[in-house]
């Protein structure tokens, strides 16, 4: 009998789930950092949440600083046309910076009340939840998981789940640039048919 690691019969297979995409946490921009180009979210504690936002770096007018939000297809679009936007200031004790956080311990899949339930004192965690229990997918933002481990991301379903020529469940992706410019361009954009053991909905 030969030496060596003996191979694992579940890798490669559609079966074999690889470990979740990190969550997203928010983190107060007042901690600091480039804001330039970030997804913020802005709110205020105990009222409720925005997404899909980008911000520009902070503004200081007087003694209080602001941070410039626009929607994010309005700073897709400014990025690839080199064009100027309008962006609101918002003060900057109301904006919170998208941050990568650590990969949870399994696949809970709570559905209960209790498990949902949340403090309105800042925007809650936003755990990646696998695209076959995600409902709906298309337009939403998703994570596509690489065979070497790692995360593609800034990409938008285009599809819902369907069968590809080869048999295998999958769903059409778009970097999120694409995604945004087919709505002021008319232009579709190119896609990337990804098996759904791979991709997750932020």
């Amino acid at each position: 009998m030969t030496g060596g690691a003996v191979p694992d019969p579940f890798t490669g297979s559609a079966d074999w789930l690889p470990d979740p995409p990190r969550p997203v946490v928010a983190t107060p921009a007042a901690m600091g950092g480039q804001l330039r180009g970030r997804r913020v979210i802005i709110g205020l504690p105990g009222h409720g949440w925005r997404h899909d936002l980008r911000a520009d770096e902070t503004v200081v007018q007087g003694s209080r600083t602001y941070v410039p939000v626009m929607p994010e297809s309005e700073w897709y679009r400014a990025e690839a046309e080199l064009t100027e936007v309008f962006a609101p200031l918002v003060p900057i004790e109301r904006v919170w910076v998208e941050e990568l956080g650590m990969v949870g311990t399994g696949r809970t899949g709570a559905n209960d009340v209790v498990s949902r339930l949340v403090s309105l004192d800042e925007p809650p965690r936003r755990s990646p939840v696998a695209a076959l229990d995600a409902g709906a997918l298309t337009g939403r933002r998703v994570v596509q998981l690489l065979e070497d481990g790692g995360e593609r991301r800034d990409l938008r379903a285009v599809t819902e789940l369907h069968t590809s020529d080869d048999g295998d469940i999958c769903a059409r992706v778009a970097a999120e640039l694409d995604w945004y410019r087919w709505s002021w361009s008319g232009r579709a954009p190119r896609t990337l048919e990804v098996p759904v053991h791979l991709l997750w909905v932020e």
